[in-house]
């Protein structure tokens, strides 16, 4: 039932409200992700750190994330999302001070895992606050706007942040989100009127949470470092974990995930398996890309990132439409065409040599860019109308760590591939040729991948119009 016309004044004060909100913190994450990755050879510099151990300021936020993200969107669905979320921006901006302030690269690390925990909070609970207080009818459009924020972020991070490390140092990029996480702070405790919290009285799975996290934390490092020993062993160990954890939620008595939603509910199984394979299969396209930019092309860092930003903007274009069409048509359609057009973009991107030209390279970006916002919001939209209220909570957090997860994935799968064709050379002139292998290899994989994806959407079934 549509409420556009005839929703009370407080209602849409509500609803405005929760969407600035959540849109801030949405932009805020990827803002300071993309570019703190452009501040990266300064932090190095200054720690006098190895590749490693700069790949660890990048990674312990999101092994973090990952570890609590389904934790607390279960808490949020018990005690409150307005509480978590809130909280969830406090314990951030501790976490950005913390690496602002690292006397040593140990503290910038701890900051950056506790900025995951607050990602983990944030992303738990935002999403599921904005399905609560927006019919079904509306919810596409301010999904989408969400999701246009978070790439609006991903755009500008690079750009400003580049500005910011040029002119104040890396640390700036930290500092200047402060003041506005500590703004939508504000609006959230004074504004954001109301609770939501429709499992209130039920258990929390302790047990369940510590393998979960564990199980999850070794399966995504351990993919990242494979082919190695270590890569193996701890993929593997993780695994068993995660199987661990599905036989002991199958006998809790009150389940961190109820495993139902996946069992029973086609649409959630295969909208958070499609959001998987989507974001496993384009999450290292701007690696990939970024390394092609400037090792083959010779573009300084700058030019490079405004080459890239064409996908991104893109995205943030799209989503808010996507996300409206999803309202009035079926989500797996549109999802779907974009898994299709993500796919083609990829395709197009298998065929890169040393003399492509900017302009097959920006329209294959265009076309990837495309695909991913008409896929996001929609995918989201499919979720969320799919589950209970008492399980927006959990529902929120399982497309978090889809999303995590994807992501790790990408980068393992990477790695992987450049480890077997081009061994543990560094780049240079002299590798070029396997290195653009390894490329075209990559993107055939990720392309096949996408038209798995294209299934795993359609194969969601119609939403229940009557829900």
């Amino acid at each position: 039932m549509k409420t556009t016309d005839t929703a009370p004044a407080s209602d849409r004060s509500l609803q405005r409200t929760a969407l600035a909100v959540s849109m801030v913190s949405s932009f805020l994450t990827p803002f300071m992700a993309s570019g703190i990755n452009v501040a990266m050879p300064f932090v190095g510099r200054e720690f006098g750190l190895s590749a490693v151990a700069l790949g660890w300021v990048v990674t312990a936020y999101m092994l973090a994330a990952a570890m609590f993200l389904v934790p607390f969107g279960r808490l949020a669905d018990l005690v409150g999302r307005k509480k978590i979320f809130a909280l969830g921006i406090g314990v951030n901006i501790a976490g950005t001070a913390t690496a602002a302030l690292a006397p040593s690269v140990f503290f910038l690390i701890l900051g950056r895992v506790i900025q995951g925990i607050g990602g983990a909070m944030i992303f738990g609970t935002g999403v599921a606050i904005l399905t609560s207080v927006y019919p079904p009818g509306e919810r596409g459009h301010a999904l989408g706007l969400n999701t246009a924020a978070v790439y609006t972020g991903l755009s500008l991070g690079p750009v400003l942040g580049g500005f910011l490390v040029h002119a104040w140092g890396w640390r700036s990029v930290l500092w200047a989100t402060v003041p506005i996480a500590a703004a939508a702070l504000g609006l959230t405790l004074v504004r954001l009127k109301g609770e939501w919290a429709e499992a209130r009285g039920e258990g929390f799975d302790f047990q369940g949470s510590i393998i979960f996290g564990s199980g999850l934390v070794a399966l995504m490092y351990g993919f990242s470092r494979l082919p190695s020993v270590l890569g193996f062993a701890l993929t593997g160990a993780g695994l068993l974990a995660l199987v661990g954890f599905v036989l002991f939620e199958l006998r809790a008595r009150t389940p961190l995930l109820d495993l139902r939603l996946f069992g029973k509910n086609r649409i959630f199984a295969f909208s958070n398996l499609a959001a998987l394979i989507n974001y496993s299969a384009t999450s290292a396209v701007a690696f990939l890309m970024s390394l092609y930019l400037q090792y083959v092309k010779g573009l300084p860092p700058q030019k490079a990132g405004l080459v890239l930003v064409a996908q991104p903007i893109v995205m943030a274009l799209a989503s808010p439409f996507a996300g409206k069409l999803s309202d009035r048509s079926e989500p797996r359609v549109i999802a779907s065409l974009g898994m299709a057009l993500s796919a083609a973009g990829l395709v197009l991107f298998s065929f890169l040599r040393s003399a492509t030209g900017f302009g097959f390279i920006v329209g294959s970006l265009v076309c990837l860019g495309l695909g991913f916002g008409l896929f996001s919001s929609p995918n989201t939209n499919a979720v969320m109308g799919s589950v209970e209220k008492r399980h927006l909570g959990i529902a929120s957090a399982a497309l978090g760590t889809m999303r995590l997860s994807g992501q790790m994935l990408s980068a393992g799968i990477t790695m992987m591939i450049f480890a077997l064709v081009m061994g543990r050379a560094p780049i240079q002139p002299s590798v070029y040729p396997q290195f653009l292998r390894s490329v075209r290899i990559a993107f055939v994989f990720y392309a096949l991948l996408c038209v798995a994806g294209i299934f795993a959407s359609l194969a969601r079934g119609n939403r229940d119009r009557t829900a």
